[in-house]
């Protein structure tokens, strides 16, 4: 469809913390740092591992709390380093059918919850069923990065 796409992922593993009781936009700013801490060695093998995209947050109806994820790189999905800090935590996400609306500019958690209700509606419209009670958001660019952002929200297939 032009307004959405179906994509099927594969089984992989995620970084993740939980940050509870925040506003999004915090709980994104704290999650990306316990993160990022990892990512540069905070983690058993004290090794640095690159950055991937999307950054992504977990974000379920009416709960404030929000899980923050990095992508694990490929050559570390095998065996990924365990987190030091007690608060972030390795998980695997199953392989799943993802529908998946993208846009561009800045994004706040406003205009993600925009986006995913825009993404429900057109679903609900055209009768495909999917998981409402929660969505993804993805983040592709770093800060610095002015022109041609690029995110996505994700709800998945039932």
């Amino acid at each position: 469809a032009k307004d959405y796409e179906l994509r099927q992922y594969e089984t992989a593993k995620w970084v993740s913390t939980v940050i509870r009781g925040e506003t999004q936009k915090e709980a994104m700013r704290q999650g990306f740092w316990k993160l990022f801490h990892y990512i540069q060695g905070k983690n058993e093998k004290e090794m640095k591992i690159d950055m991937t995209v999307p950054v992504t947050c977990l974000v379920k109806s009416g709960c404030t709390d929000f899980k923050i994820s990095f992508f694990v790189p490929f050559e570390h999905q095998d065996c990924p380093p365990q987190p030091t800090d007690s608060n972030v935590f390795i998980e695997e996400r199953k392989a799943a059918a993802l529908f998946v609306r993208s846009f561009g500019g800045f994004a706040s958690p406003e205009k993600y919850a925009e986006e995913a209700e825009a993404l429900a509606r057109t679903l609900r419209n055209r009768g495909q069923p999917f998981h409402e009670d929660f969505f993804y958001t993805a983040g592709y660019d770093s800060p610095f990065k002015l022109f041609n952002r690029h995110n996505e929200v994700w709800y998945f297939k039932k």
